[in-house]
């Protein structure tokens, strides 16, 4: 062999360890974007956090809350504590998924359990003191019903999917 072919084979291995060192770091640099270059990738935990405020979001919403809570033979007041205990474990319960959400979506689910609680209260304190909890839950439905923005808990829902989509892409 002469030298222009060893030459030429040495310059042929160079180029392919290059392109392969390359390959490589482009490869770890890849993964580095996805998990914060620590080796964790916190997006399935951002996912089932969603996934959690979602469910909170419908448990407290005012027609499923009522269907799960009612107990005939309550009246208003004992009802109104009642749901409002009932929203109150949820909320507390998945406190901590807003450090893997966006405090936009916090902030949603946060208001969305302040509005239901307002509603709750407000309606509860129009009601006669010999109320029944049966009423102050048909009322409540009613209210619901009647709204003309649409149902926060269905806004709240859509805000949540749209971000949890984001992430998923």
């Amino acid at each position: 062999m002469d030298t222009a072919t060893i030459s030429l084979v040495i310059s042929i291995i160079a180029f392919i360890i290059s392109i392969s060192i390359f390959f490589i770091l482009n490869r770890k640099q890849k993964i580095a974007s996805i998990d914060g270059g620590n080796g964790f990738n916190s997006r399935p935990l951002q996912l089932q956090a969603y996934e959690r405020l979602v469910m909170l979001s419908e448990r407290i919403a005012l027609p499923n809350l009522i269907s799960r809570a009612n107990q005939p033979g309550l009246n208003a007041r004992e009802m109104q504590s009642l749901l409002l205990e009932s929203i109150k474990q949820e909320y507390e319960y998945n406190l901590t998924q807003q450090i893997y959400v966006s405090p936009v979506a916090w902030e949603a689910v946060k208001n969305l359990k302040e509005q239901t609680t307002l509603v709750i209260n407000q309606v509860s304190a129009a009601l006669p003191p010999e109320a029944s909890g049966i009423d102050l839950n048909k009322i409540l439905l009613d209210v619901m019903m009647k709204q003309q923005k649409g149902q926060l808990h269905a806004i709240v829902l859509e805000a949540l999917n749209y971000e949890a989509r984001k992430l998923m892409k």
